[in-house]
């Protein structure tokens, strides 16, 4: 591709030169350890590291162009700079360019909230490629699409990845991509040139706010609300009982096709007399739902109301993609999604429940809900991340105190910090009236000590890691599957009754 060909559309773009010398460019560098003589190398401002300084170690490593917000005074005479007011903004659309516009080939569903993402857009990606549509999935659960399956480093990964994968898609023969897009991405600018035809709106409460993520409510807000208002989404879905749906209504462009789902408010899809399921070591939910006047029921193989907006959500977005409703609900009663609730089938005796609630709100959520199960003992196994989001501490020990029977208190992803540094911050908001609680900084370790005191009636709530298939441990990840060392230990004891 010609180096002009590569910066066509960057905003605010200023050459030395004034024209763009006629070169062959064959690749995009964040990253000054990949760069060579035959790309561009950007520099990224990041919450840690600033690109910038980086600079001269791509220049040495043969990399001769570069776009950056300031001069750079330490390259040689043979180095040229492109100044632009915003590099991510820049990176974001050299990338689009790179790779030939992805997103225009693909129908691209993007689902923003603060919970919901995670479950919403997995459901949708099984209904999808379950009734012959090819899907790919993009989000805290990693990049899939066929056979292929990488990890996430981020929910929604940087430009360069993120239009790099929808090209393997269309190559692949994909053609609907759905995509969790956090407030991180929108204001990182991660996911600026890319086409949405279908946007989401699921819920909006407080999180990721301050340390390097945003600096309020107001701006978090925001950077959600600019899904709808900057890129041109033909279709937004909005949870219309969400305090916040109107705003987002606001926000979206004159001409943009609205569609709703609801419990209470009036919607397109609005649901009514959840109903709670318990079988031994399950739990599920079921619910009618009006459609276009026609009644409707689903039965989902997890519990909560919040299951429901959610499977609302992916029922109204499969339909828009051509998917009967009836085929969606055959599908949904079927699927299973990993660390999102999910009930694993490890003891008859009692329930244990994998989630990602790393939260105030998401634990109050989750143990609320599996409250109404009518557990003989709630139990709740969680710890919290190291190095950042502290207020977070105080708050989940707080609910976990209030809500829960038993808690085992113990580590997350500690990253740089003393596990029981952190455990100490959580336990130290547990007070006269909490209920007991007791610290096993190993994780492994405080799931086997859950399954030894397994009762008959128990409900377990393992909290924080979900998905996650390791530890963060001084920047180190750590392989470390919570739902193998459950599953083997629930082994051990079944073993020794025997």
């Amino acid at each position: 591709m010609k180096l002009k060909e590569l910066l066509e559309g960057v905003e605010g773009l200023c050459s030395p030169l004034g024209d763009i010398p006629d070169k062959n460019i064959s690749d995009v560098y964040f990253d000054s350890r990949k760069a060579s003589g035959e790309g561009v190398f950007v520099c990224l401002r990041g919450s840690i590291s600033d690109g910038h300084l980086y600079a001269r170690s791509a220049y040495e490593r043969g990399c001769r162009f570069f776009v950056a917000e300031t001069p750079l005074t330490d390259l040689g005479d043979d180095a040229l700079v492109f100044l632009c007011p915003n590099t991510r903004r820049a990176l974001a659309v050299m990338s689009d360019n790179l790779f030939g516009h992805p997103s225009h080939e693909l129908c691209v569903i993007g689902i923003t909230g603060t919970k919901g993402k995670t479950t919403t857009a997995l459901m949708i990606y099984h209904v999808l490629n379950a009734t012959g549509h090819k899907c790919g999935y993009i989000g805290t659960s990693g990049i899939d699409y066929g056979d292929f399956h990488i990890d996430a480093t981020n929910t929604t990964p940087e430009s360069y990845i993120l239009q790099m994968y929808m090209r393997h898609m269309c190559l692949a023969g994909v053609k609907y991509l759905v995509m969790e897009v956090s407030s991180q991405a929108l204001y990182m600018s991660r996911v600026h040139a890319v086409r949405f035809d279908l946007c989401v709106f699921t819920n909006l409460s407080v999180d990721h706010i301050g340390g390097h993520e945003h600096p309020d409510f107001e701006h978090y807000k925001n950077c959600k609300k600019s899904l709808f208002s900057d890129y041109g989404v033909s279709t937004v879905l909005l949870n219309a009982d969400d305090g916040y749906a109107a705003e987002m209504q606001a926000a979206t462009k004159s001409g943009t096709e609205l569609l709703t789902y609801a419990m209470y408010a009036d919607a397109d899809y609005r649901a009514s007399a959840p109903t709670r399921y318990r079988e031994s070591d399950r739990l599920g939910i079921e619910f009618s739902f009006t459609r276009g006047g026609e009644k409707h029921i689903a039965s989902l193989p997890f519990p909560g109301h919040f299951s429901v907006y959610n499977a609302l959500a992916a029922i109204a977005v499969c339909e828009k993609c051509g998917v009967t409703v009836k085929d969606t609900l055959i599908h949904l009663a079927r699927v299973r999604i990993a660390g999102r609730f999910e009930i694993v089938e490890a003891m008859k005796e009692a329930t244990f429940v994998i989630d990602y609630a790393h939260n105030k709100a998401s634990l109050t959520s989750a143990l609320e809900t599996l409250r109404q199960y009518e557990p003989k003992r709630l139990i709740c196994l969680f710890g919290s991340v190291g190095g950042r989001t502290f207020g977070r501490r105080t708050e989940m020990g707080e609910v976990a105190a209030s809500l829960a029977d038993l808690c085992i208190l113990t580590s997350d992803n500690p990253d740089g910090e003393e596990p029981t540094d952190i455990i100490n911050d959580i336990a130290a908001s547990f007070g006269e009236g909490s209920c007991p609680y007791r610290v096993i900084p190993d994780r492994a370790d405080a799931i086997r000590y859950a399954v030894s005191i397994a009762r008959e009636g128990d409900i377990f709530l393992f909290a924080g890691k979900g998905h996650e298939t390791y530890q963060l441990v001084r920047g180190e990840r750590l392989p470390f599957s919570e739902r193998n060392i459950l599953l083997e230990e629930c082994q051990k004891r079944l073993m020794a009754k025997r």
